[in-house]
């Protein structure tokens, strides 16, 4: 006979207290409700006992105080067993005396408004733009107007251009470049029919740089000059705010040198008969050394004071010059130093401004046409009398502007794997001297920008806080923690 299945025959096959019996998994639960507990406060007792206060920490220090992991109390105030939240500014001041940030801010903030630590280990440095737009997105002062930018939220959001290249600004320098000229191939000097490409490396260089130049002239780079390189720079408007860290050297671009980057293909030659050129100096002392080098010269060749014409020379339709003149020492130096100073000005003139002067009546130095036959065939054309310059010529300062930015900082050794063109690509048509060159916030914002795939771009970045310059020293008033346990 067939068996009957029922749904209440099956539901009395069924025990109820089945979740009643112990199981693998409940005996884990509970072993863990239990053990769990009795470890975490066990753990909690350990660091106390041990006055190991990390345990009430909200994080990991910041890179810089790394060290005071375990000493609350040297940020935080302790008040009836417990500390303080926010780290007091004594404490923050007891090491670092930070000065003000602006003598006309209005808000007075705390320390850690800015610089909050507990985030891990991080530059507390690297402030967020936030923190900054705080004041600066609606900049006011406690007298007079803002002097800057008073709506700005980030650095894509309300920061305005350069403010060296607002205005249509022109370069006060006086030395006369055309930069298209010089990054296209040309011949290494006039004589030289050798061509070579030019990279900006090869003039613009920071100070800290050792690298060799390869268009220098060991004589002039050895050569002692009577102008310090510091008097051709132009002092820098506005107010600096020197970074906390010292400067490398490699930030900045110095001033461009003639010995280091002009003298190999710009030569200062003078004369024929010397080897050697002139001194890239002031007037007066190039003036000295050309003097010297004739009256050495002729010293040591006295036959060249018996000068004959070329008749060759002469020019159809002209009355023939004499054929010879004899010359004392004196004027054969005078001659020869008239004639030289005519090109070695000309010379200068192509890249400096000269100003107030004339060139020497050089016919001094050229034989004249109106000597007669008969003076020439009795011993000689008239010799002229020995010239002096009535002036020199004044050299312009150089006006070199040694900082473009001075309210921000800017490190190129950073930036040293991009080409120098990628930036400053106006260099590469610019034909005259006075051009800015300097690149505009918007090539900045190409790689300055929010988001993992851009450099960084918070205003820590560019922006200096706190005069440096204005820091006050402090009393030292910790002792590090091997001398306070004896270990030394």
């Amino acid at each position: 006979m067939a068996r009957t299945r029922t749904t209440k025959k099956l539901a009395q096959r069924i025990d109820l207290n089945y979740f009643k019996r112990p199981s693998a998994f409940k005996r884990w639960r509970f072993w863990l409700c239990v053990v769990l507990p009795v470890l975490a406060v066990s753990w909690i007792a350990w660091h106390a006992f041990a006055k190991d206060n990390r345990v009430y920490s909200s994080g990991r220090m910041s890179f810089s105080h790394a060290v005071l992991e375990k000493e609350c109390a040297t940020c935080h105030i302790q008040q009836n067993g417990s500390f303080s939240l926010t780290a007091a500014d004594n404490s923050c001041l007891a090491c670092h005396d930070g000065p003000i940030h602006h003598g006309n801010q209005v808000k007075t903030l705390e320390c850690a408004s800015c610089h909050t630590e507990h985030r891990g280990h991080i530059n507390i440095s690297a402030v967020n733009s936030q923190t900054c737009a705080e004041c600066h997105s609606d900049l006011k002062t406690n007298k007079g107007s803002p002097q800057y930018q008073a709506h700005i939220n980030s650095f894509l959001d309300g920061h305005p251009q350069f403010a060296a290249l607002r205005d249509s600004p022109r370069d006060p320098g006086t030395i006369k470049l055309n930069h298209q000229l010089h990054m296209k191939p040309v011949r290494r000097s006039p004589n030289n029919p050798v061509t070579v490409q030019l990279v900006c490396g090869d003039c613009h260089r920071g100070s800290a740089v050792q690298a060799q130049w390869n268009y220098s002239d060991p004589k002039y780079v050895a050569a002692k000059v009577t102008y310090t390189p510091e008097g051709e720079l132009l002092p820098v408007k506005g107010e600096i705010l020197p970074s906390h860290n010292a400067m490398t050297g490699r930030e900045l671009m110095a001033p461009v040198k003639y010995a280091t980057a002009c003298a190999s293909c710009h030569e200062l030659k003078f004369s024929g008969n010397i080897d050697e050129g002139a001194p890239h100096d002031k007037p007066e002392v190039v003036h000295a050394f050309v003097m010297k080098k004739f009256q050495d010269y002729i010293a040591a060749h006295p036959a060249d004071l018996r000068e004959v014409r070329d008749p060759g020379r002469d020019l159809a339709g002209k009355p023939n010059p004499p054929r010879l003149q004899v010359l004392t020492p004196a004027q054969w130096v005078a001659q020869q130093t008239a004639v030289a100073e005519e090109l070695l000005w000309k010379k200068c003139s192509e890249c400096h401004t000269l100003n107030n002067f004339s060139l020497q009546d050089t016919s001094v130095g050229r034989w004249s046409a109106a000597t007669s036959q008969a003076q020439m065939q009795s011993g000689g054309g008239q010799a002229p009398s020995v010239m002096t310059l009535n002036f020199l010529p004044q050299v312009a300062a150089s006006n070199t502007t040694a900082r473009w930015m001075p309210h921000s900082k800017f490190d190129h050794d950073a930036h040293r794997g991009f080409t120098c063109e990628s930036c400053h690509e106006k260099a590469l048509t610019s034909k005259d001297s006075f051009d800015v060159l300097l690149p505009g916030i918007a090539t900045c914002q190409k790689c300055h920008a929010p988001g993992p795939e851009h450099a960084e771009s918070r205003c820590f970045e560019c922006h200096t806080y706190h005069d440096w310059s204005r820091r006050k020293e402090v009393t030292p008033k910790f002792t590090l923690p091997s001398l306070r346990t004896g270990g030394l």
